[in-house]
């Protein structure tokens, strides 16, 4: 089976090594208005995510280099990395379920890829370079001063955007206010950060201006997955071979003949290239332009819409015409996927806003006093995750244990850490083994914030 561009089935040659670049014809419809809504929206949240500030942390701040991440506004130090790791179990199995069930939806309606391909890149084309037979056109034409202000403007433009692109992806690493400054101190003050912005423009210049489909079709894994994933029940867009077979030209009178006019209209939108009719194939992202198309066609000879459409090879099937659609499959795999985001939530929202590690002092032992008691001496380190000043003291959890402090600590910055040092006391009569579990409470503002657990050692009592 080849690869078709431009009207032309060109991968059945095996001489032409050649990249053939294809041009997509403009798409239209119901489904591309609502692929449009989705992208944009999309688009919109991806540019004002990493300016909004909730309790003075960034909404959405995945910050690599320092190990510190914030989602909703909760900043998640390299201490949460089981929450971090069940977050990514849930994508891991989302992208399962969701794949096995509605197919490669993704990649056509709420990839980056291909909201910005299509929607932004190949929108500025279509309006500096016309439809995709002007482009070809274009290209394939003579060299003339109209070709080349055609081309210096368009990738121009694609240069400006790849640029706002790549400011927009590093605020969402190193933060808003780290960019800001970037942008505002002298270069020499951010070779790193600037040389980073240039190598993030050119990469993602690269990929919209000369890559293209080919990160669908050769490069993104989950494209490659989705062969492993799909299976006869998955949704997909397809073409109904048994309707629209055998293809011809319009004869009304001719009742043999499918309803596919080989108008060729799906293979002319399709943005990578293939024909929907040659069957499921690794290429098709469901971006549905074919579906609009298609729909376009039938309108205007009066035959029913969706020749292409959503459909499981069953639907497909005479077995699974036949036979009662069974849901149960997409009904399982969906609890499954609402019950692992509830966990997942819980773990987000539940989280301690001081995380403490406390340790017997290295060295150490029990110490007798002259008043009866013996005491333990231990180190405390704090790191405060609630995203605000905070002020704080240590309680124990038993009415029968002191607390001592050595270090008077009792604040802490926002994102700020502290070690402190204090120690237990115990009176004798009330140790009844060597070692014995003790907790103490990490207490703010008359609320507990963290229970800690250690173990407390002496001699037992002996009565």
């Amino acid at each position: 089976m080849g690869t078709v561009v431009g009207g032309k089935d060109v991968g059945t040659n095996p001489k032409k090594e050649k990249r053939q670049w294809i041009y997509a014809k403009k798409p239209g419809g119901k489904l591309f208005n609502y692929r449009q809504w989705v992208g944009y929206s999309l688009l919109l949240f991806l540019f004002i995510a990493p300016f909004i500030k909730i309790n003075g942390n960034p909404f959405v701040m995945f910050n690599i280099i320092e190990r510190k991440f914030s989602i909703f506004g909760s900043v998640f130090y390299p201490q949460d990395l089981h929450i971090f790791v069940f977050g990514m179990l849930i994508m891991m199995v989302g992208i399962v379920l969701f794949t096995a069930v509605y197919g490669r939806v993704w990649c056509g309606w709420t990839c980056p890829q291909t909201i910005f391909m299509e929607l932004v890149f190949r929108r500025i084309e279509y309006f500096i370079e016309g439809d995709w037979i002007q482009q070809r056109r274009l290209n394939e034409g003579p060299d003339s001063d109209a070709r080349a202000w055609k081309k210096v403007l368009k990738h121009a433009i694609f240069l400006i955007i790849s640029f706002f692109i790549s400011n927009i992806f590093l605020a969402y690493i190193i933060g808003v206010d780290a960019l800001f400054k970037i942008m505002t101190d002298p270069v020499d003050q951010h070779i790193i950060g600037f040389a980073s912005i240039i190598l993030f423009t050119l990469a993602f210049y690269a990929v919209f201006a000369h890559v293209r489909e080919i990160v669908c079709t050769t490069l993104c894994p989950y494209g490659r997955l989705q062969g492993v994933l799909l299976d006869e029940k998955s949704l997909t867009v397809a073409y109904d071979i048994n309707r629209g077979e055998p293809r011809g030209k319009l004869k009304n009178d001719d009742t043999t003949q499918g309803d596919c006019i080989d108008c060729r209209l799906c293979v002319h939108v399709c943005p990578t290239g293939i024909d929907i009719r040659e069957g499921t194939q690794l290429e098709c992202v469901n971006c549905t332009a074919c579906i609009d198309a298609c729909d376009t066609v039938m309108d205007k000879i009066g035959r029913p819409k969706r020749l292409i459409g959503f459909y499981s090879m069953d639907d497909l099937s005479e077995e699974g015409k036949a036979g009662k659609k069974n849901n149960t499959r997409a009904i399982a795999y969906s609890a499954i996927l609402v019950v692992l985001t509830f966990i997942f939530g819980a773990l987000l929202f539940n989280r301690a806003e001081i995380d403490g590690r406390l340790l017997r002092a290295k060295g150490s032992s029990y110490q007798f006093r002259e008043d009866g008691t013996v005491s333990n001496l231990y180190t405390l380190e704090l790191l405060n995750k609630s995203g605000k000043d905070i002020s704080f003291e240590i309680q124990s959890v038993d009415n029968e244990i002191d607390v001592q402090m050595v270090n008077h600590i009792q604040g802490l910055k926002k994102e700020g850490n502290a070690t402190l040092s204090f120690f237990l006391i115990m009176d004798k009569s009330n140790i009844s083994e060597y070692k014995q579990d003790v907790k103490v409470n990490i207490v703010s503002d008359g609320k507990i914030m963290e229970t800690l657990k250690t173990t407390f050692i002496a001699p037992p009592n002996k009565k």
